[in-house]
């Protein structure tokens, strides 16, 4: 049986993964969101090596999340900045930092989510914008799009049964 590949896939799911899909991208994006912007500092903060930084580096340039900016003639030098794309990823390091804060709490955390004017720490909630209602199991479930085949199609009826 051939495996799909994700580019193949019409899932969002999927094709975020495939830019960011593993754990070393989402710490470059991580620190980046925290101010990093240095190939000496990623490295400094991450412990990997030159060549899977490089690597990842240029694969989130490549996908757009960050922009690569020279700051230094001589010798050539460059910082990595984020761009709208990895901006808005922000929301996504806030989800995965309240799960695992959530399932496997830190003994002593090394960063806090704090409101910026009180200082207090804010527990994080998606929420559907236009109804003000929380991306729960109760108040959403996923349908077929128009590509979905007719295993995903069986898949979430199934689904979307047992939970009704």
């Amino acid at each position: 049986m051939e495996r799909t590949s994700f580019r193949d896939m019409d899932c969002p799911i999927a094709l975020a993964l495939e830019r960011v899909g593993d754990w070393w991208s989402i710490l470059i994006l991580r620190d980046a969101t925290h101010g990093i912007t240095r190939f000496d500092q990623f490295q400094k903060s991450l412990g990997i090596s030159t060549n899977s930084l490089s690597r990842r580096l240029g694969v989130l340039v490549e996908a757009g999340l960050l922009e690569r900016r020279r700051y230094s003639e001589r010798p050539p030098r460059h910082e990595y900045v984020l761009t709208e794309s990895g901006r808005a990823f922000r929301p996504v390091l806030i989800a995965l930092y309240a799960w695992g804060n959530e399932n496997y709490p830190p003994e002593a955390p090394n960063v806090r989510l704090v409101h910026k004017d009180s200082g207090v720490d804010v527990d994080p909630l998606l929420i559907d914008r236009s109804t003000g209602d929380p991306l729960d199991e109760e108040h959403t479930s996923f349908q077929p799009g128009p590509s979905a085949d007719d295993r995903l199609r069986a898949v979430l009826a199934r689904r979307n049964e047992i939970t009704a």
